[in-house]
C-alpha cells in the first residue's frame, strides 16, 4: 500500500497565493503553488496531485488533515454527480471543476483510493512534512507574482529526512497515539 500525506497552504484566505504538497512515506514528494485561491482549493490540489503521481494498482491510502477535502474526494461526490453538481440545497458546488478533476483521477485509477484523516499540526511527521512543503510553495508563488505565468511545481527531494525523535507541537510531547479516522 502506497500512503501520501497531503496539506495545503494560503497566505490570505481567500485571494492569496496558496501552496500544495504530497509527501510519499517511502520519501518522494512534490510542492506546487499559485498567485492567488483559497485554503480548500489549495487541499483539494494536494489531493488530486497525489493521486495523479501515484497511477497503478497498487491501493493508495491519503492522509489529510482537511476534512473538506477527504470529503469532497469521497462522501460527497457520488451525490454531487448525481445531482449534476448542485449541492442538497440546490446551489452549484464551490470548486466543482477541482471535484471533478479529482473524480476523473480516482475513477481512472486501477487500483483503490481510500482517505483517512489526521490531525493537522499535533507533530504527525508526514502531515508537517507536507505543511512545511505547502507553506514554501505559497510563499514562493507570492515572492513571483511578478514573474508568474500560471503556476509553480517544485520536487522535493526523493530522500526526505527520517523521524529521529519523538513528535512535538507547540514544544511539548505528543502523545504516541495517532490520532486518525479513515473513510472507506
Amino acid at each position: 500500500m502506497i500512503i501520501v500525506s497531503t496539506d495545503g497552504s494560503c497566505l490570505r484566505n481567500p485571494g492569496g497565493a496558496i501552496g500544495w504538497a504530497w509527501v510519499n512515506h517511502q520519501g518522494s514528494a512534490q510542492s506546487g503553488g499559485a498567485p492567488t485561491g483559497t485554503n480548500q482549493i489549495a487541499e483539494l490540489r494536494a489531493v488530486l496531485e497525489a493521486v495523479q503521481a501515484h497511477p497503478g494498482p497498487e491501493p493508495l491510502l491519503i492522509e489529510s488533515d482537511s476534512l473538506y477535502a477527504i470529503k469532497c474526494a469521497s462522501e460527497w461526490l457520488s451525490s454531487w454527480r448525481l445531482n449534476g453538481w448542485r449541492t442538497s440545497g440546490g446551489g452549484t458546488v464551490k470548486n466543482a471543476e477541482l471535484i471533478k478533476s479529482i473524480d476523473r483521477a480516482i475513477s481512472g485509477r486501477p487500483g483503490p483510493v481510500r482517505f483517512r484523516w489526521v490531525r493537522g499540526h499535533v507533530g504527525n511527521y508526514f502531515n508537517e512534512q507536507a505543511d512545511t512543503l505547502a507553506g514554501a510553495a505559497a510563499r514562493a508563488a507570492a515572492l513571483s507574482i511578478a514573474d508568474y505565468d500560471d503556476e509553480l511545481v517544485i520536487s522535493a527531494p526523493d530522500d526526505l529526512p527520517e523521524q529521529t525523535t519523538r513528535p512535538r507541537a507547540a514544544g511539548k510531547t505528543v502523545a504516541a497515539t495517532p490520532q486518525a479516522l479513515t473513510l472507506f
